[in-house]
């Protein structure tokens, strides 16, 4: 522990700065805008802050801005997005209730709208807002009243009804698909404005619908799971991207596939299942789509993370390190970048420096800061038996040179890590040497085929004699 005040790394934490896709797939175009994932990110990392979980300063040097300033930000997107009650009402009531005669006016101004405009709009939303007045003890001047959420919510079930309307006028006058894009605005228009609750239950609908091809009812599934995972019921996610998983074994384009993988690697991640993540993670880079989701320097820092603890070497040098869509986004995230490649090339002085910085990374994600403390002892654990896989026996005192730390730091380190038995060494502390205790695993293997097979004709015997019977 003293040691560790002395010898340890500094943080110096680098900023992630996120970047869009520049060419999203033709059904991630189409796929709904809401419920934003970077918004659930800064909420987040807003969390975090309040929890006493992320440093002010590691915030500013992430999110590019004073906390206070981000909090206002996000407040003011689920809210009216700084206008009064009236005229956000004014607007949304006009965008989702155009009058007979203004009707092709407001349908022109919707498709003249960019996407950029449609995914920052104001939410509107009373359900998000009081959760978040609640979680993160938001008091401004500027705050939306109880009496100002009430409205709102009696607003929405006025729009809500308008479209249940237009619903109903679809199965009257229209088709199928007429009937599909009214339910689909009611659901897009729930997970906008409402609750989790109200937003499944409208996608449910949607399902319920006959005639559903297979990559409508994918895409209803995948932006479900959006909701989920923006109000974080995870076991939900799982649920609705099983299904989805079902959907899609019945058809489906490249496409889809590629993108149930991403959303199937983040509910992998978020129960900790690294190793299924890290596969699906690495299978992505080359076919990325769901800007929906996640931006592609989050993507990729997922994918080096979790493939720093499975993939070989050699295999994490052709994907990772000299990957030519990681190179592009390698200035982004210099911290992941940094990190796969002084563990390639075996600088772990500069590794466990950069462990340090990439702390502060991972508790600001919302998808890694639940495995923050596993993930980081994880990455130590593979620098150690990196080196120690190197020597036959070796000195405290140049392992602990190697890696910029001091004897008794490295040694409380390397004891919890043996006696877990996560390293194959012994300490003689007398010495002051490490020796590693290398398992022979052709031997083991070995003994092991030896012992299947003897399971195996004890079996056959069993089945001979009844055969016989």
């Amino acid at each position: 522990e003293n040691d560790k005040k002395d010898d340890t790394p500094t943080k110096k934490t680098k900023a992630i700065k996120p970047k869009k896709m520049s060419t999203p797939s033709a059904s991630s175009e189409g796929a709904s805008f809401h419920p934003d994932m970077s918004l659930a990110q800064e909420i987040h990392r807003l969390t975090m802050i309040h929890n006493g979980k992320l440093s002010v300063d590691d915030a500013t040097a992430i999110i590019g801005c004073k906390p206070e300033e981000l909090l206002e930000k996000v407040m003011s997107r689920v809210g009216t997005g700084g206008k009064s009650v009236e005229e956000a009402m004014k607007e949304n009531e006009a965008k989702y209730k155009p009058s007979c005669e203004g009707e092709k006016d407001a349908e022109k101004e919707k498709e003249e709208k960019s996407p950029t405009d449609k995914k920052d709009e104001a939410l509107l939303n009373p359900s998000l807002y009081r959760h978040l007045q609640s979680t993160l003890s938001y008091s401004s001047p500027n705050a939306l009243t109880e009496a100002n959420l009430t409205t709102l919510e009696s607003h929405h079930e006025t729009i809500l009804a308008h479209l249940n309307d237009a619903v109903t006028k679809a199965k009257d006058e229209a088709g199928d698909m007429e009937v599909l894009h009214a339910n689909m605005d009611i659901a897009r228009y729930s997970a906008r404005s409402s609750s989790k609750e109200s937003a499944l239950k409208a996608y449910d609908t949607v399902l319920a619908l006959p005639k559903l091809s297979v990559g409508k009812k994918l895409d209803a599934h995948l932006e479900m799971a959006r909701v989920c995972s923006f109000w974080n019921d995870y076991k939900k996610m799982k649920g609705v991207l099983d299904a989805a998983a079902k959907v899609i074994a019945n058809g489906g384009d490249w496409d889809r596939r590629n993108r149930l993988k991403v959303y199937q690697a983040l509910s992998f991640l978020l129960v900790r299942d690294a190793e299924s993540a890290s596969k699906l993670l690495v299978e992505g880079i080359a076919t990325f789509s769901c800007s929906e989701l996640c931006t592609y320097p989050e993507f990729i820092t997922y994918a080096t993370v979790t493939n720093l603890l499975y993939l070989k070497r050699t295999e994490l040098k052709k994907s990772i390190i000299d990957g030519s869509e990681v190179l592009q986004v390698s200035k982004e995230i210099p911290v992941v970048i940094q990190l796969a490649n002084t563990l390639y090339d075996c600088d772990y002085k500069a590794y466990l420096h950069t462990l340090v910085d990439l702390q502060p990374h991972l508790i600001a994600n919302r998808y890694l800061q639940p495995h923050a403390g596993y993930l980081l002892r994880e990455l130590h654990v593979l620098a150690f038996q990196q080196f120690l896989d190197s020597y036959q026996s070796v000195t405290l005192e140049s392992m602990a040179k190697s890696f910029g730390v001091g004897t008794e730091f490295l040694d409380g380190q390397l004891s919890r890590f043996i006696a877990a038995g996560r390293l194959t060494a012994k300490i003689d502390k007398y010495g002051g040497v490490v020796e590693t205790n290398r398992p022979d695993w052709k031997n083991a293997r070995y003994q092991d085929m030896i012992q299947k097979g003897d399971l195996l004709l004890n079996r056959i015997q069993k089945l001979g004699r009844v055969v016989d019977l």
